[in-house]
C-alpha cells in the first residue's frame, strides 16, 4: 500500500504495517514539549491524574518563552511552578529563562529529527515537521495524558502537497512564499491536513527558511507542516544532534494525497493585512501604509538569516523618528551568532531597540505591545485583534526584509525600492 510520509510516520509510531487517512490511531510519542505559558495547566492536569511520575523524564522538554523574563507576579508563579515539577520529575531537558523561543531551541539542541512524532503545547509546534518530524500542536490536558503515558491517539491526516517551482525574484523570501499559499487556499483551506512543502524552490532552501513555511501551516488550517528529509536536512542534523533517525519519505501516488502547483517566479513581497492571516495581498497594493511599530523576530523569522537581512538593509540608515522598532533574536544562539557578525551593532546604531530572546509582542501579553489605534508591522505569524496589544490596533505580517525597509521609511516599504 502507498502512503504519504504523514501516514507512514504515524504506522511506525502505531505499530502497523500501514495506515490510511481517516484511521485512529495510538502513537507513541518521541518528544513532548511544554513551556512558561501553558505548562502549568499541563502539570495541573496531569497531577488530578494521580501518577506519581511522568512517563519518561528524557522525552519531555519545557522551556521558558513567553514571558521570559517575568513581567507579572502570575509570570512568577507560572516559572515557579515549572520549576518544582522539573525538579521533582527529574527532567533533564529543562531550559529556563535564558535560552529563547521553543521552536527555535527545540532544533537547535538536537530533540527533533525525522520521522518522530512531536508534540507540544503550542500550536506552532507544527515548525518541527522542517525536518520531517510529524510535529504538532496539542492542549494542556492531551498534554497530561502524554506525560502519564507517553501516548496519544490521532486520527491519521490527509496530505496536500505544495508543489512550488520557480527562482524566487529579489528581496522575496520563505515568508512570502507562505502568506502567499494561505492567501490562495484560505484560513480553512488546508484543515486536519498535513502540509507538506515540495518542488525546487523548497529543495534550494535553507531549513531555517522551510522552518518559516512548517511554522505557517496552522494558519491555513493544517495539522502539521511537512518537508522531506533530504541531504540538506542531514547536513543540519549533523551539527546539531546525536540521535539516531530513520527518514522516512512518501509515495507519490498515496490516495490520500492531493497536490497543488505553486509557482513562485514572479511573485513581489507579500503582506497579510488586518485583521487575518489570509487577507493577503502584494506589497504594491499596500505599500505606503503609515506605521508606528516594527517586530522583527518570534519562532517564524528571528532566525540568525533573518537579522542578516534585515541588517543588511539597515546597515547606515536610521529608523525613523515616528515609529519604534524591536529586534528580538529567536534564541540565544541566534543572539550570539548575531553579536560575533556585528549584526547587534548595525541595529543598535539604527535605533532598534534589541531585546533579549523570547516571544516578545506575539503573545499580545509581554514587551513592545501596540496601542488603541496604532499599527504593527511583524514578522511573526498571526495578526488577529489583539494579537500584539490593544484590540483597537493593527498588524500586518511581512518577511523580515520589507520590515527593515518600513523601519527606515516609517509606512510599509518595498525593500526593492532602498
Amino acid at each position: 500500500m502507498s502512503m504519504t510520509i504523514a501516514e507512514k510516520i504515524f504506522a511506525k509510531a502505531s505499530g502497523k504495517k500501514e495506515v490510511e487517512a481517516g484511521d485512529v490511531v495510538m502513537a507513541n510519542i518521541d518528544v513532548a514539549m511544554t513551556h512558561d505559558l501553558t505548562g502549568p495547566l499541563s502539570v495541573e492536569a496531569f497531577e488530578k491524574i494521580g501518577v506519581p511520575k511522568v512517563w519518561d523524564p528524557e522525552k519531555i522538554v519545557i522551556l521558558f518563552d513567553h514571558q521570559v523574563p517575568a513581567d507579572s507576579l502570575d509570570a512568577v508563579t507560572n516559572h515557579m511552578i515549572m520549576r518544582k515539577f522539573v525538579k521533582e520529575q527529574g527532567i533533564t531537558n529543562f531550559y529556563d529563562v535564558r535560552e529563547g523561543v521553543c521552536h527555535q531551541v527545540l532544533p537547535e539542541k538536537g530533540h527533533v529529527v525525522p520521522g518522530e512524532i512531536v508534540v507540544g503545547t503550542d500550536s506552532h509546534t507544527c515548525t518541527h515537521g522542517a525536518l520531517g518530524a510529524f510535529a504538532t500542536g496539542i492542549g494542556s490536558t492531551d498534554m497530561s495524558m502524554v506525560f502519564a503515558t507517553g501516548k496519544l491517539w490521532f486520527k491519521v491526516p490527509e496530505t496536500i502537497k505544495f508543489n512550488i517551482e520557480g527562482t524566487l525574484p529579489e528581496h522575496t523570501y520563505a515568508k512570502d512564499v507562505v502568506l502567499n499559499i494561505i492567501g490562495q487556499i484560505g484560513a480553512d483551506g488546508a484543515t486536519y491536513k498535513a502540509c507538506q512543502f515540495a518542488g525546487e524552490t523548497t529543495s534550494n532552501m535553507s531549513v531555517s527558511d522551510r522552518m518559516v513555511m512548517c511554522n505557517m501551516a496552522i494558519e491555513m488550517g493544517g495539522k502539521t507542516g511537512l518537508v522531506e528529509p533530504d541531504q540538506k536536512t542531514v547536513n543540519y542534523l549533523k551539527n546539531h544532534t546525536n540521535k539516531s533517525y530513520n527518514i522516512i519519505k512518501g509515495d507519490d501516488d498515496a490516495a490520500s494525497l492531493e497536490i497543488m502547483d505553486i509557482d513562485v517566479s514572479e511573485l513581489e513581497p507579500q503582506i497579510a493585512c488586518p485583521h487575518n492571516v489570509d487577507n493577503v495581498h502584494g506589497i504594491s497594493e499596500v505599500e505606503g501604509t503609515p506605521i508606528d511599530q516594527v517586530f522583527l523576530g518570534s519562532c517564524t523569522n528571528g532566525r540568525i538569516q533573518d537579522l542578516r537581512d534585515a541588517a543588511k538593509i539597515l546597515k547606515g540608515n536610521k529608523v525613523s523618528n515616528s515609529i519604534r522598532m524591536l529586534v528580538i533574536p529567536a534564541s540565544r544562539e541566534v543572539y550570539t551568532k548575531a553579536l560575533n557578525e556585528g549584526l547587534m551593532n548595525i541595529f543598535v546604531d539604527s535605533g532598534a531597540l534589541v531585546c533579549n530572546p523570547c516571544c516578545g509582542p506575539c503573545l499580545g501579553g509581554h514587551v513592545g505591545l501596540i496601542g488603541p489605534g496604532e499599527v504593527s508591522l511583524s514578522t511573526s505569524n498571526r495578526n488577529f485583534k489583539g494579537r500584539q496589544g490593544s484590540s483597537e490596533g493593527e498588524v500586518y505580517l511581512s518577511s523580515a526584509a520589507v520590515a527593515a525597509a518600513s523601519a527606515i521609511t516609517g509606512k510599509i516599504e518595498d525593500p526593492r525600492n532602498l
